[in-house]
């Protein structure tokens, strides 16, 4: 049964020779909408752990793991400018942005965990 649809979260799938799969996700949002994306993933890893248990390595033994990281960037716009007599183009700072936040999740698991996990959230 498929889950509420993720809004932030696009997982690439891959599997390798031992059975096991991986699931990797990244998403970069402004401040503000930083707070959905972490309910987002904290939802995805609530279900894992409801359902598979606390992570552990699987060459452990473990059914499931994941990892977290995450970076905050402020970006600086530029103006962009095409200089025709010198046919450059000119850049310049044109103030500060907001920052961005980007997280990335990866979360491997064996084959019955990664049946599970496509079918809980069907498209991700």
């Amino acid at each position: 049964m498929s889950l509420q649809p993720l809004s932030y979260l696009e997982f690439d799938h891959s599997d390798d020779e031992e059975g096991h799969g991986s699931f990797d996700a990244m998403a970069a949002v402004d401040e503000p909408r930083l707070p959905a994306l972490q309910a987002e993933i904290a939802r995805v890893l609530a279900w894992a752990h409801a359902l598979f248990g606390a992570p552990a390595h699987l060459d452990e033994g473990g059914e499931w793991d994941c990892h977290l990281d995450g970076v905050r960037e402020l970006s600086t716009p530029l103006a962009v400018r095409y200089d025709e007599a010198g046919a450059t183009i000119e850049l310049r700072d044109a103030g500060t942005g907001s920052p961005r936040v980007t997280l990335t999740l990866t979360l491997t698991g064996t084959a019955a965990f990664c049946a599970a996990f496509s079918a809980a959230f069907a498209g991700a």
